[in-house]
């Protein structure tokens, strides 16, 4: 392993693409130090990781330090929020230290939130506070473990100063590691300004990124719009399935990589509710639960616009209507992703026709009942074990329940008729895909507040469990249940 003074960066985004960024240095903290570092993901990285846990490591996590071969820069973007373009966003606090190639050949951005002002900022401090950073870590770690593509946190670095949020709360960075940062919102930006070569530079860098083996075809542009689309549908439907929600869906939050980014106002849903909204600023439900594919595919819609000339140079009627075609696949895209993973829930095997009908009806009832979607879905395990009682008490009219659940065994039935199969080998798959612990609203926010009060005990037992969360352990049950009855609903907010 590297000492990450020498670290060998490769900087292919400032090497390339001058226009795009602001070089710029992180501001100077008074006492940076490391809180929390990703032991496993430095090592995968190939850094030493009491390098990166010493005073040096806390001056370049914090963004005070450059190390070697860095290029730190401030990347420019746009991006429609809640459906209002704005034509500049950019990285207002945020810095991209460079680019690591990891031993097996992968490259990552390394990239810090909360690192000071940029020229971006917007009137913004460019800072951030200990518990949305913590938040951050936790629910990057949570979707990996569950297998779900996302950026993932690096390291949380104190500043040593007390930020003015919702009153003075300690300042802190979030490093953090994405496969890029290019989102759509960087498409906009030139796009919105007319600069069509600037547009293609940014196309072939991410075709040569992302998606190589589009390098040199004729249809390219177009070919990478579909990768998006179906990077993109397969996320979002990754999302639905474990009940996640983003909160700020903005087309500056979504990447062409098809990694989640961003992790702001998002939350998991207890009760299973379509409608599902969490963040304070999402007063009519925009980024709900239920919304989520709507919106994605409207964000794919305004990436598609910016790719017109590209796909069609010389009649843009006809790249519209290229565009236009792939943009409607979407809808079967996600469909098929989607209803492939609820199969792999329910334990399903091959498809058969009443397969939707079947799922749709669970939720249906679920809804009605407002019943705790993960515990529903992991408890479905006992049932195919012959131990319907889990699942059965979570609704407080079982009967519809029961009658569902003869529909089910029925279709898993023909399904061992048809094919074989075993009930024990079966339920056994259920729970390699159905967790039983997820970063649970009222457990985050316990741990968070304890966490800034100086305690972090609380946060690492959760953020061990949902690292692992497949797999039962011993005496923390509580983390596996919804909040209390009577509790205040969820909110969240922007917060960093």
């Amino acid at each position: 392993m590297t000492e990450l003074a020498s670290f060998p960066f490769d900087n292919s985004f400032a090497r390339e693409m001058e226009g795009f960024y602001v070089r710029w240095q992180g501001a100077r903290v008074p006492r940076p130090e490391v809180l929390r570092l990703n032991r496993d993901l430095a090592a995968a990285l190939g850094f030493e990781p009491s390098a990166l846990a010493g005073a040096e490591g806390a001056a370049v996590l914090s963004g005070a330090q450059a190390p070697e071969g860095a290029l730190p820069l401030a990347m420019v973007y746009a991006g429609h929020q809640f459906g209002g373009f704005s034509p500049q966003l950019g990285d207002g606090r945020a810095l991209l230290v460079g680019e690591i190639v990891d031993p097996r050949g992968r490259r990552s951005d390394l990239h810090l939130k909360g690192s000071g002002r940029t020229p971006f900022s917007r009137g913004g401090d460019g800072k951030a506070v200990l518990g949305p950073v913590l938040r951050e870590y936790l629910f990057g770690e949570a979707m990996h473990a569950m297998g779900i593509a996302t950026t993932r946190a690096l390291a949380v670095v104190t500043t040593g100063e007390e930020v003015d949020r919702n009153g003075y709360e300690p300042g802190a960075v979030l490093a953090r590691v994405a496969a890029s940062h290019l989102r759509v919102g960087t498409f906009q930006y030139f796009a919105a300004r007319g600069e069509t070569d600037r547009v293609r530079q940014l196309a072939d860098y991410a075709i040569t990124r992302h998606y190589p083996e589009l390098a040199g075809r004729a249809e390219r542009y177009l070919e990478l719009f579909r990768q998006v689309r179906d990077a993109q549908a397969a996320l979002v439907a990754q999302w639905m399935l474990v009940g996640f929600v983003h909160g700020v869906m903005n087309t500056d939050n979504t990447t062409i990589s098809g990694e989640t980014i961003d992790y702001g106002p998002c939350a998991f849903i207890d009760r299973y509710d379509p409608k599902a909204v969490f963040s304070s600023i999402d007063r009519f439900g925009r980024y709900g639960y239920g919304n989520q594919p709507a919106i994605l595919q409207w964000n794919l819609a305004r990436f598609a616009e910016t790719l017109i000339d590209l796909v069609a140079p010389a009649d843009s009627a006809a790249g519209i209507a290229q565009l236009t075609e792939e943009l409607k696949v979407f809808g079967d895209t996600y469909q098929i992703a989607w209803l492939g993973g609820l199969r792999t829930k329910l334990g399903l095997g091959a498809a058969m026709p009443e397969d939707e009908d079947l799922a749709e009806a669970l939720l249906s009832i679920a809804a009605e009942q407002e019943v705790d979607f993960t515990r529903l879905f992991r408890a479905l395990g006992d049932l195919v074990r012959g131990k319907a009682a889990p699942a059965r008490g979570l609704f407080r009219d079982p009967a519809a329940f029961d009658a569902w659940a003869e529909g089910y065994r029925a279709r898993i039935a023909r399904e061992e008729e048809r094919d074989g199969g075993d009930a024990a080998a079966r339920a056994q798959a259920m729970d390699r895909v159905n967790p039983l612990y997820i970063p649970r609203n009222h457990k985050v926010e316990e741990a968070l507040a304890a966490a800034v009060a100086g305690d972090m005990g609380l946060f690492d037992r959760l953020l061990d469990l949902v690292s692992h969360p497949y797999a039962p352990q011993e005496g923390v049950e509580s983390y596996a249940l919804g909040a209390p009855e009577g509790a205040a609903p969820h909110v969240t907010f922007c917060g960093t």
